[in-house]
């Protein structure tokens, strides 16, 4: 079957405000409204059940905001990007931000193939002892293994080493009397690091974080390592 794209595009935006209470499902839908409405000619899936050809570099989730997150878009008709980019900015749903729109090749692998790892700036809304965090992230990042937990389903749960999945952390400068923590962990398939889990491994309540994804970085065969950085 002929392709009916001729055009895959990559977008940077930032999800902030209301749109952390986006799901990430929901936010494809509501990516795929945004172009509808600002006219951009994304192609289509064939079959019963079409979908926007449309595909996101990872998850974030819920509560989380982000300064780097990706999207590719196959376009029925070319379209030049920064154009583009104006053009779906009119109608994006409020807090995401398009930021840079880019033009790719219609044979790149996957987003989700070359995503490595992600870059997080936690800050902590209650008061600490950093001495006593410090020990903390340093007992996490010495230890062998950090085995866990984490539920799958109903009443599935798959145990796992969080440990692998934490690439460097430690406390950063602290900003207007708030702790803040810096991590880059895992993100590739099947390897996964979630800032809330490292939170909890460390005796924090991530509901008393926020929690703000600054950087995906990806490894791309013909480039080597590239950073979408805030």
């Amino acid at each position: 079957m002929q392709a009916n794209y001729v055009q895959r595009l990559r977008l940077k935006f930032s999800k902030m405000g209301p749109a952390r209470f986006i799901g990430h499902l929901d936010l494809a839908r509501t990516l795929e409204r945004s172009f509808n409405r600002s006219q951009i000619p994304i192609a289509y899936t064939q079959g019963f059940n079409r979908r926007p050809r449309m595909s996101l570099a990872a998850a974030l989730p819920l509560g989380f905001t982000s300064a780097c997150e990706l999207a590719d878009i196959w376009l029925k008709k070319e379209l030049n990007p920064e154009a583009a980019r104006e053009q779906m900015q009119e109608k994006m749903a409020p807090g995401i931000y398009v930021s840079r729109v880019e033009v790719v090749s219609l044979s790149a692998p996957s987003l989700q193939s070359v995503t490595r790892s992600a870059i997080y700036s936690v800050t902590l809304l209650d008061a600490v002892n950093e001495l006593e965090l410090r020990k903390r992230i340093r007992k996490a990042m010495d230890a062998d293994g950090l085995p866990r937990q984490r539920k799958r389903g109903k009443g599935k749960v798959k145990e796992y080493d969080l440990r692998p999945l934490i690439i460097n952390m430690h406390v950063e400068e602290s900003m207007n009397d708030l702790t803040r923590l810096r991590m880059e962990l895992s993100l590739e398939p099947g390897k996964t690091g979630r800032p809330d889990e490292v939170l909890s491994e460390l005796s924090l309540d991530a509901a008393n974080a926020r929690i703000h994804r600054t950087e995906l970085n990806l490894f791309v065969p013909a480039q080597g390592h590239v950073s979408c950085e805030a």
